[in-house]
Formats: structure tokens, sequence, C-alpha cells
């Protein structure tokens, strides 16, 4: 049993980690089969449990949430991903699971989107500026030119990024201006104005897994193509695309699978924004795991 740490998984890269979950989907796997994670109560926080199975391995991601360790100088959020052998179940590794997250979830965006986003160079807008903001930047920046990164944010002056004021001109003007856009935040509610987008962005949103919680406003998901990881799944929990069904602009049949969309049996039409929707699903971390310990 080896334990692969931050460095460790780090190194596949994140145009290695996209290239895994493409590869993973086109052959063959389903996302519909994958166990929903589970939540358990615990007298300081819970745990989150997401386990999954593919053709050589099963693993499982431990989360556990503590929401007093910010005050004492400790992560709200840790992890660790532990993978086994599928047949005798022996613990083949385990893996910083924190870690795996920050690869993994950018890298499933942009597998999701990859077939919309033109080989010139792209100008993105990221709202937010936490480790997912910063890393769906840099999967970008791995599979396509980028001319230009603008993070958008309540306070400038709380981040050393290259970051504008939400709501102000500059923010609005880079918005109108996006190739792609990326909402990575905590909010609960919309964190843009959606018709500042153009009919050709590619929008990915990824900050919540809750479905009374949005980033996205139904405006947006009305007029766009809205992919998703999978449709029980989103119809489960993800606010955005809940509260946009409730709301009436939007209807279960116009979900679109990433699978298809990444093995092209499902066409995504031009000329409308195409929105992907994730909530992290356990397969994820089994694929990427397991391209991590085939590198190491």
């Amino acid at each position: 049993m080896r334990f692969l740490d931050e460095d460790a998984v780090a190194a596949l890269g994140p145009a290695g980690a996209v290239q895994a979950i493409i590869d993973a989907l086109r052959g063959g796997l389903d996302p519909a089969a994958d166990p929903a994670r589970t939540a358990v109560p615990l007298s300081h926080g819970q745990f989150l449990l997401m386990p999954s199975e593919a053709e050589a391995s099963a693993g499982v991601k431990v989360v556990t949430v503590a929401p007093d360790n910010p005050e004492l100088g400790l992560a709200r959020i840790q992890a660790q991903y532990l993978l086994f052998d599928r047949t005798t179940l022996a613990l083949r590794a385990v893996l910083d699971g924190t870690a795996l997250t920050s690869l993994r979830t950018p890298a499933v965006s942009v597998a999701a989107v990859l077939g919309r986003l033109p080989g010139r160079p792209l100008r993105v807008a990221v709202v937010g500026a936490g480790p997912q903001a910063t890393g769906h930047a840099a999967t970008v920046a791995a599979v396509r030119p980028v001319e230009a990164v603008t993070y958008l944010v309540r306070d400038p002056s709380r981040t050393p990024l290259d970051a504008v004021a939400l709501g102000s001109g500059p923010a609005d003007e880079t918005l109108r201006s996006a190739d792609v856009v990326v909402c990575a935040t905590s909010a609960r509610t919309p964190v843009l104005a959606s018709r500042l987008l153009r009919d050709d962005a590619v929008v990915v949103a990824v900050g919540s897994h809750e479905p009374d919680a949005r980033e996205l406003d139904a405006a947006l998901l009305h007029r766009a193509s809205v992919v998703v990881e999978d449709v029980a799944t989103a119809l489960r929990e993800a606010g955005d695309v809940v509260l946009a069904i409730k709301d009436g602009a939007l209807a279960e049949a116009d979900l679109i699978p990433m699978r298809d969309v990444v093995t092209g049996d499902a066409v995504v039409p031009s000329g409308r924004p195409l929105v992907f929707k994730s909530v992290g699903m356990s397969w994820e971390d089994l694929v990427v795991a397991e391209a991590v310990v085939r590198l190491s």
C-alpha cells in the first residue's frame, strides 16, 4: 500500500486529468451507475462518503466537514481517498483527497465543455478566488491558449489575484467579452447578471451541490444548452437545475448528460450559451485516482 501526497497527485497535471475523464467516458463508464454520496452526521461535523467501482478498482473518498475548524486555524473540509483492488478489495493506495478534488473537479468541467472551446486565445472570467477558481483557470489554460483570466470577487482587496469587484463596470465588461465563465463560489443565490453573457459563451458552475442553492439564474438556463454529469444526480443535488425547473425555465428533458457530449452521442447546438453544472460525483475521483497511481 502506498500513500500519495499532494505533490504526487498534482504530478498528473490538469491535462492528464482531463484526458483520464474523457478516456473513461469514451471507454464505457456510465456515471448513472454511480452510488449517491452519503452524509453521516458526527458530533462536530459530518463524514461525506463517496464510493465508486470501475473495471479494475474500487474506491471511496472520505471527506470530513468540521464547521468549527477555521476558528482553530484548520481547514473546514479535509479528505483522503482509499483505492482498492476491485477483485480482492485489498487496499492499493491512499491519496491526498483534498488534492484529488482540486485536480478532478476542473478536469471534469473542461472535459464536459472541451468540444465548445475554440482554438483561439480565450478570455476567461472566474467568479471566485479559491482553489477551484484558480484550478479551473489553470485547467482551461492546459488545453487551450488563454488571452486573459480575470477574477470577479466581492472584495478585490482580499485576494492577490488579478481581480475586479462584482457588479462594477470592469466586471460587467469582462463578462460581456468572456469566452468562458466559471462560477466557483459558496453563494446560494445567482452571482452574476446572465444577460451580459454572449450567446456563444461557455459557463461552468461548480460551487454548490445542494438543491436549494444556485450560482446561475433561471434565465440563463432557459436560453442555454444545459449539460450535467448525470440527470438523476442533477435533479437531486444541483440547485441551479432544480430551481430553474421549479421556476418553469427548464425541463428535465432539456438536460444533456456529459457522457453523451464527450462520446459524441449528443451534439450541443451552437448559437446559444453552453452551461455545465457540476455537483461532483464519486466516479470522477476514482478515474483520476487510478490515473495518478498509474503515473506514480
